[in-house]
């Protein structure tokens, strides 16, 4: 066998059958790169919550330490516990907790815990005792959001115990944070409002003696469009992963940024149909007229929405087409027309945009969500290939020309990652 053969197989066997979701490592380290830069003097989270927005917890931590985020940031402390259990280390922030949590595993693992609240606060320092080390703490401040967070009456009361807390040895507060609710609509009234309210809950709690080494509340949306929102630090999730968080101001690209996933799958079956042929559950779509259509083994059990049958785009056989009828469970059809295919088949359903295929955001606009969402979603059974090629694949879904018709992956760029098997 020679070389160029073994490298075909070795790409042939690293490319599931069915579907994939190709996390592309390098433009994730870039966008991080480009996040810092726009945010100079501030730090930056990396928010790798829900298995990093879908594209693989682990991987995704690592490449973002390794393109210079300062800290991680978790919703679960599951989540947080996981990068510690791999050895990931550095400051991880974790905020979503509840009765009962975790709290002494996270202070052991040196994870930093955000309390909204007064209950919240006993807890960890009851933990603290417990593991006979101080609790790094964060309190989170609702200035309007009305999510987590504590409420501006009960702010000093919180504050005064967090520091009696500190100053008794239990805790160190490292942070003070809130969170925008509408820094994705630029010029929102709430904007301005929640940056007051932050200012007075930082006011408050350095009267009552804190002093802590963060203070943030910028997101994504707020990391690209609000500088005056960046205090020391700012939280990058959705943005980090390649996607505009205001597609109404600027795509990926007018703010240096490039998606980082981009999911196919081999097309599981391809016929000619006649006119007036019922496709899929409910007949919602008939075929106008002869026709080819194609399968594409991808449904709402993997994280396809079902609000975007009829409507959800797909390049297949180097042309841009609609799902045909309703979105199953584990697959959906589409309408070829004239056009042919072949079984085996790549079908890209997202990916940067560059090579004519989809964007997350075209799927966004065609279930009636958002692309944080339909990255978010995109379930286990899809396996996740991790490629790590600075210059780049040749086409949409890791192979390819522009068309994306090439049944073979670029031999080497693709692959799967150690861990896939433990996501």
């Amino acid at each position: 066998m020679d070389a160029t053969t073994a490298d075909t197989t070795a790409a042939r066997s690293a490319t599931p059958s069915r579907a994939w979701a190709e996390i592309d490592l390098a433009a994730l380290r870039g966008n991080v790169r480009a996040l810092r830069e726009r945010a100079a003097g501030a730090a930056l989270m990396a928010v790798v919550k829900a298995d990093a927005y879908g594209h693989g917890l682990l991987p995704c931590a690592r490449a973002a330490r390794q393109a210079g985020a300062d800290w991680l940031g978790t919703a679960t402390p599951e989540e947080a516990l996981a990068l510690r259990a791999a050895g990931v280390g550095g400051p991880v922030l974790c905020w979503l907790w509840t009765p009962g949590g975790p709290w002494r595993e996270a202070i052991e693992a040196d994870v930093d815990v955000s309390v909204s609240g007064m209950w919240a606060l006993r807890e960890v320092t009851d933990a603290a005792r417990a593991a006979g080390r101080p609790a790094r703490v964060q309190l989170k401040s609702d200035t309007g959001l009305g999510r987590n967070g504590c409420q501006p009456a009960d702010w000093p009361e919180l504050t005064a115990a967090a520091r009696a807390a500190e100053t008794e040895g239990l805790i160190r507060v490292t942070g003070l944070w809130s969170h925008f609710a509408c820094a994705d609509e630029p010029g929102h009234p709430s904007v301005a409002a929640q940056l007051t309210a932050f200012h007075e809950a930082l006011a408050t709690a350095e009267a009552a003696g804190l002093r802590p080494e963060v203070r943030h509340m910028a997101n994504s949306p707020a990391t690209l469009t609000l500088p005056e929102a960046y205090f020391d630090l700012v939280r990058t999730g959705v943005a980090m992963y390649g996607i505009s968080p205001v597609p109404q101001v600027g795509g990926p690209a007018d703010f240096g940024l490039r998606p980082v996933m981009t999911l196919a799958a081999h097309l599981a079956h391809v016929k000619r149909v006649p006119g007036g042929h019922g496709v899929s559950y409910g007949h919602s779509y008939v075929t106008p007229g002869e026709t080819t259509l194609a399968l594409v083994p991808l449904g709402y059990a993997d994280g396809i929405p079902r609000h975007a049958s009829g409507a959800g785009p797909v390049l297949v056989a180097g042309k841009l087409r609609t799902v045909a009828g309703r979105v199953a469970m584990d697959q959906f059809v589409v309408d070829l027309g004239g056009d042919s295919a072949r079984v085996g088949e790549r079908a890209v359903l997202f990916g940067t945009g560059e090579h004519g295929e989809p964007t997350a955001e075209d799927w966004a606009r065609a279930a009636g969500t958002i692309a944080y969402e339909i990255v978010t979603r995109i379930g286990a059974r899809v396996p996740r290939l991790y490629r790590d090629d600075p210059e780049g694949a040749g086409g949409p879904g890791g192979g390819g020309g522009p068309e994306g018709r090439s049944d073979e992956p670029v031999a080497g760029t693709a692959y799967p990652h150690p861990e896939q098997g433990r996501r």
